[in-house]
């Protein structure tokens, strides 16, 4: 049946683009205005990206050996959203073990597999926790689909939540060491592979990066996927363009990043028939970071394929 994969993808990944541009006009009236954008890009102009994720100890509201909880320290005055919630699953060996941390995809609505991939790696005698990353899941604010509000054309709220998304993961790496854990992995899919590679060019003491479907190039996402169909129509609509968006890829586009961690421990993965991801744009994050490891596996952006390939990549580096 690999014959059927490709117009399989096709039809597959044009119907969520759809979905996902039906749910972003859902938010047409939200959409940033050119001088609310300039006011903001200024404002972050002046900052590194050690500044701009910047990760002040957490302080638990919730705290057990499966969940903790704590305030955003970027909140975006959405109550739900700036509650920062996180599940562990430990194996064994507890805190001093290892952790890998996994990054949901966008407008994830169930996390079942994502605790079996935990538990894969709990047998591989790593600990595994999932942030639950801005607008999804405990974040959902009411009246709104899972994630829905992540991505919008409100790009003011689109990059602090990411900035909320990376600035959580340093603190939960923070925490994760005063309780005794000196190594990281990092596994990232679509969205949350974006907050992943943001992250892996912050810290120093992560062991592998394995990359999934990642959104590599911030302006691909916005002026050329056919997922930012909509947000595009409304930001020329509102007199904004690329050259203005483009002031933000310093804090937010990968392509401007460079992990500590060493080229032959990354696998960047991506589906060969993506659109939304797609293969050149990844390929150019793999070459920019010194030649990384890249799988191409027969699927479009969404899919199962990929991600088998990815965790029998990741074992070969951590086994």
């Amino acid at each position: 049946m690999t014959f059927l994969r490709r117009p399989w993808s096709r039809v597959t990944d044009t119907t969520t683009c759809a979905l996902l541009n039906l749910a972003q006009w859902r938010h047409r009236h939200q959409a940033t205005t050119r001088e609310n954008l300039g006011a903001y890009l200024d404002a972050c102009a002046l900052l590194d990206r050690h500044a701009f994720y910047s990760s002040p100890p957490l302080e638990p509201t919730e705290e057990s050996d499966t969940m903790l909880a704590w305030p955003t320290p970027h909140p975006s005055g959405l109550d739900h959203n700036d509650r920062a919630a996180a599940w562990l699953q430990l194996c064994p060996r507890g805190y001093a073990a290892p952790t890998v941390l996994i990054l949901h995809a966008l407008m994830s609505v169930d996390d079942t597999g994502y605790r079996r991939l935990a538990a894969k790696f709990n047998a591989l005698g790593w600990n595994a926790a999932l942030l639950y990353l801005p607008f999804h899941y405990a974040r959902r604010p009411r009246g709104y689909l899972n994630g829905e509000l992540a991505i919008t054309a409100d790009l003011i709220r689109n990059g602090e939540g990411l900035r909320q998304a990376v600035s959580e993961l340093r603190q939960l790496m923070s925490w994760l060491r005063a309780r005794g854990c000196r190594e990281f992995g990092l596994y990232g899919t679509s969205y949350g592979a974006w907050a992943g590679a943001l992250l892996a060019s912050l810290e120093d003491d992560i062991s592998f990066i394995a990359l999934l479907q990642p959104i590599t190039d911030t302006e691909h996402a916005i002026w050329q996927s056919p997922a930012g169909a909509t947000i595009r129509h409304l930001l020329r609509r509102n007199g904004i363009d690329a050259a203005m968006t483009n002031r933000h890829a310093h804090l937010t586009c990968p392509l401007h990043t460079r992990p500590a961690t060493p080229p032959d421990r990354i696998v960047l993965g991506v589906g060969a028939y993506d659109r939304i991801a797609p293969p050149d744009r990844v390929e150019a994050l793999a070459r920019a970071w010194n030649g990384t490891r890249l799988i191409i596996s027969p699927q479009g952006h969404f899919g199962y394929v990929a991600a088998r390939d990815m965790f029998a990549a990741v074992r070969e580096i951590i086994a």
